[in-house]
């Protein structure tokens, strides 16, 4: 332990802590910009910076380490003087129009302004070289907005592992981008919007989709039909006040039907239908594999867009090893314009597909040719939770005082199982929930249907599941110990895939989430997302999940219609045309290749 003082409070902390850590311990304020929590340290915005007694120079808190017996003034005027000219000179060189910028409210710069008392613009001079990159169907930059805070580098090659954004150039023609200036849609961006979610400004947004869909609610010709993804009714509440990890699913579903939507239903009918059709072709492959056969194990899963693109590139390969089944929005997609148009009567080309996702990659997921049927889209528009309220809030509705209401049917009762899609492991969970039971017969005790080595936000977890006394169909798994493994971010899957490729991995089954965390950190969510947020979602996440009366698939009874009325077999020959889908092989660019 250290002793130091700050602002003449005597105060312990623990060694190997900056100051800045040292003050929000012990409740003292030192504004600060650039720095974010687990994420990104190194003191490029000096907003920071405190008075250090026997030091030449002011220090930048968030990087000088405590020492015993200093003596810091977080408050001084040579302090207060020094802030405002630092954040007047970056906002020399930022776009002031606020009020139409779509991060008004919500942005950190702003906030940091009204934190500081600055009032004045007293310098101006030229502005450095601005563009708006449009050409990802995710994510859009503004170099006008970007206050070189370098956060956005930190998170795409650091945390992602991904590397497509870097400081390009030098001084004051420095710009954040890809290299040789290239567009973000032609390089080997995964799209999965972290970048977003940790920019303090509006220079990283998702592509905002929500005029697209006011115009389908106002096409009366459309039968206009949203899903929900199930991390968005643990975050939702968060953009009207609420603390994170507030379940909000009755009022969300009444917002949406006061907005005018035909039909809402529930992306977790189709994560239930993903555990039906991935658990079969798991056990199809092993049993492929212990026999002989030619099967690609790990198999892993499918659900995150960000991370299929990821594999593409990175890892193209060793596409086999990943499930063929499509994202459950995708499923559900394809299902509203199938079988819900037939029970309707009506022509399918009428119905559209709304898609509420935590994700910034579903938008470009949707525009996938692989991601078709009868030559429409599966879904036609992508909104993130952030538009979402966005549009709740534009339609005037009073978001806190609305009365609980149910998703419609058929595509709207879930289990359990399809709630913790939500979470990292929770795929995994809903998998062994289900391929226990089928394969031994047998049900898990009502305390085994949460299983604790797949959950928490280690970056990889591992767990083992013995096979033992199987039902007659599945006697080749008799004595099988079934070893798993779960990721989330793609740092954490490269570890994986690495092992793959060498040939080393040992596992049978892989869960793979493209975002730290997995959905209920994805990047379309609200901000800030920090392991606090993180862990208060997911509780959400658990909690809405032993709260159901059905917890595992395939107790389901809308799946076991759905097959009896019209799928007829999980694998069968309609499932692979409306379930199922393939993956391509992609170059460093964003290049298709043969």
């Amino acid at each position: 332990m250290v002793n130091l003082t700050i602002n003449n409070k005597k105060l312990n902390v623990e060694e190997g802590k900056t100051i800045l850590e040292a003050a929000k311990e012990n409740n003292i304020l030192i504004p600060h910009f650039c720095y974010l929590e687990c994420v990104h340290q190194i003191g490029s915005c000096r907003i920071c910076v405190v008075e250090v007694e026997g030091a030449k120079n002011l220090q930048a808190s968030c990087m000088v380490k405590v020492r015993e017996g200093m003596v810091v003034k977080t408050n001084s005027e040579m302090v207060r003087k020094a802030r405002k000219v630092l954040y007047e000179l970056i906002l020399s060189d930022h776009p002031k129009d606020c009020l139409s910028c779509s991060r008004n409210q919500n942005c950190e710069f702003q906030k940091l302004g009204e934190t500081l008392q600055v009032h004045d613009y007293r310098f101006e001079g030229e502005k450095s070289k601005t563009f708006i990159d449009e050409s990802s169907p995710s994510v859009i930059r503004d170099t006008s907005k970007c206050i070189l805070c370098r956060r956005c580098i930190t998170v795409c090659n650091e945390i992602q592992g991904v590397g497509v954004l870097n400081a390009q150039k030098r001084g004051f023609k420095t710009a954040i981008g890809p290299a040789d200036e290239l567009p973000l849609g032609t390089v080997n961006c995964a799209f999965c919007g972290q970048c977003t979610t940790v920019c303090p400004v509006g220079a990283l947004m998702e592509k905002d989709s929500t005029r697209q869909v006011w115009d389908a609610l106002l096409d009366e010709s459309k039968r206009v039909v949203i899903q929900t993804a199930p991390a968005i009714r643990a975050a939702l509440g968060e953009e009207f006040g609420y603390e994170p990890g507030t379940l909000v699913t009755g009022k969300m579903v009444s917002a949406l039907r006061d907005m005018g939507f035909d039909d809402v239903f529930d992306t977790n009918f189709a994560a239930d239908l993903t555990i039906i059709e991935e658990g079969n072709e798991f056990l199809q492959r092993v049993k492929s594999a212990l026999n002989g056969g030619d099967a690609v194990l790990p198999m892993i899963t499918s659900c995150s867009p960000g991370w299929i693109k990821y594999v593409e590139h990175t890892f193209p390969k060793e596409l086999d090893h990943i499930s063929t089944c499509k994202s459950p929005h995708m499923m559900l997609g394809a299902l509203a314009k199938s079988f819900y148009a037939d029970r309707l009567g009506g022509d399918p080309k009428d119905i559209y597909v709304v898609s509420v996702m935590p994700c910034t990659a579903k938008k470009y997921e949707i525009t996938r040719p692989e991601m078709m049927n009868n030559g429409a889209p599966n879904v036609d528009a992508v909104l993130t939770t952030r538009e979402l309220a966005r549009m709740i809030k534009d339609a005037g509705i009073d978001f806190r005082t609305l009365d609980d209401s149910e998703f419609d049917s058929p595509l709207g009762l879930s289990s359990g199982a399809a709630d913790i899609f939500a979470t990292t492991g929770g795929v995994m969970e809903a998998a062994i929930r289900t391929v226990y039971e089928v394969v031994t017969g047998r049900e898990l005790p009502f305390d085994k249907l949460k299983i604790e080595p797949v959950r928490g936000l280690e970056q990889i977890k591992v767990a083992d599941l013995l096979i033992e006394d199987p039902v007659e169909n599945y006697k080749f798994l008799d004595g099988v110990t079934v070893k798993v493994a779960v990721t989330s971010g793609l740092s954490g899957a490269k570890k994986l895939m690495d092992e793959i490729a060498k040939g080393e991995s040992p596992y049978h089954f892989i869960e793979v989430m493209g975002c730290p965390g997995g959905c209920i950190s994805g990047g379309g969510q609200p901000r800030p997302t920090n392991n606090e947020i993180r862990m208060k979602r997911a509780q959400a996440i658990w909690k809405e999940d032993e709260g159901k009366e059905i917890r595992k698939s395939h107790d389901n009874p809308f799946i076991t219609r759905i097959y009896d009325e019209f799928l007829k077999k999980p694998l069968g020959h309609k499932s692979h045309e409306l379930l199922h889908t393939k993956y391509t092989q992609r170059g460093i660019y964003n290049e298709y290749q043969e």
